[in-house]
């Protein structure tokens, strides 16, 4: 590894040997609960949930959203699942010499309609502009606190009822043999909103990103409790979600092709590019680990949701084997393997 790369910063095996063979190796060794080397969607210190993100998507507007909606929603939704509540955001703003102040302002407004529909504010930032050429016209970093909440609480008194569970957190290392793993809807929408808008497809019915914020969802989840682990399937998709559980967890899963949701637009664009939905990043879905006993009732509350009334119980974990295993429609199965990254760069 020479040089930077974009697959670096795709979120799929390549960026994770960056994370851990450069910054967990500089940077590691805090006494953190949940420090740098967990690797999970976020920290967590003295009881604070501490996460920061940056956002460099290309196009800055598309359909669905901006990138304003998203580092927003991006940094709540990596707060609320790891099971806690998101307090307040920073933000910040590098500037190209020549943005419009007018598409300062849109972007503003699509986080402060944001903010107010996770209920959170932004108490905090900088501005920095450099000269023309320097980057391609904005990049917004967003950081977030949280702090434990009563439902987080209730849920893990109900996964007891049903198993052991040592830790406080929903972390990528909770999954045991049994469990159900739930999609919270269709994947693939984001990644492909933003490829039609850059590129200038016109795929058929159009295509439209699911960015938004999930913490509401998250709470509504725990109170109905069972609930072990949760990731919002962000870059590298659902393919390197499943697969980052796998190893942390030390336990295979098996996952029913059929029953994982995609859109017909997007199974069919994603065709005609030659690239998996399953590998393709989202903004607003969940993947919910959670103890057998109580899946159908987590199901049930999310397909009361808007954000997941397509959800579905997608596969379960399992000693069997280790890794990720789909089994397809006509009982075949084969290995899901971790994406080298996202095949479509710069969507988040």
């Amino acid at each position: 590894m020479k040089t930077i790369t974009l697959a670096h910063g795709a979120g799929g095996s390549i960026t994770q040997r960056l994370i851990k063979e450069y910054i967990v190796r500089y940077l590691g060794g805090s006494k953190a609960e949940v420090p740098l080397e967990a690797l999970d969607d976020a920290a967590v210190i003295e009881g604070i949930v501490l996460k920061s993100d940056s956002y460099t998507v290309k196009p800055l507007f598309f359909p669905g959203g901006d990138i304003g909606k998203l580092a927003v929603a991006g940094t709540v939704n990596d707060i609320a699942v790891m099971g806690a509540q998101p307090l307040a955001l920073a933000a910040g703003f590098i500037f190209e010499e020549g943005f419009p102040i007018s598409n300062f302002e849109t972007i503003l407004r699509s986080m402060k309609e944001t903010c107010l529909d996770a209920g959170v504010h932004i108490i905090t930032g900088d501005t920095k502009v450099v000269e023309k050429g320097a980057l391609d016209q904005l990049l917004i970093n967003t950081s977030g606190i949280g702090k434990r909440s009563t439902a987080m609480e209730r849920n893990i008194e109900e996964v007891k009822k049903y198993r052991s569970f040592e830790g406080s957190w929903l972390l990528d290392s909770n999954l045991r043999r049994g469990d159900r793993v739930i999609l919270s809807g269709p994947v693939g929408d984001h990644g492909l909103a933003i490829l039609s808008s850059r590129e200038g497809y016109s795929f058929e019915g159009g295509i439209t990103s699911d960015v938004t914020p999930l913490n509401k969802v998250v709470d509504r989840l725990l109170e109905v409790g069972g609930i072990v682990c949760m990731k919002d399937v962000t870059r590298g998709g659902l393919s390197n979600a499943l697969n980052e559980w796998s190893e942390k967890s030390k336990i295979g899963i098996l996952v029913q092709e059929d029953r994982i949701p995609v859109n017909q637009n997007v199974q069919a664009a994603c065709e005609m590019l030659g690239i998996s939905p399953l590998e393709v990043g989202n903004e607003g879905k969940l993947v919910i680990g959670v103890v057998q006993e109580k899946a159908e009732d987590v199901l049930a509350t999310l397909r009361q949701t808007k954000e997941g009334r397509n959800a579905q119980i997608i596969g379960a974990a399992t000693n069997e084997f280790g890794g990720v295993v789909v089994e397809t429609s006509v009982g075949g199965r084969r290995i899901l393997p971790p994406p080298a990254g996202d095949p479509i760069p710069r969507i988040c």
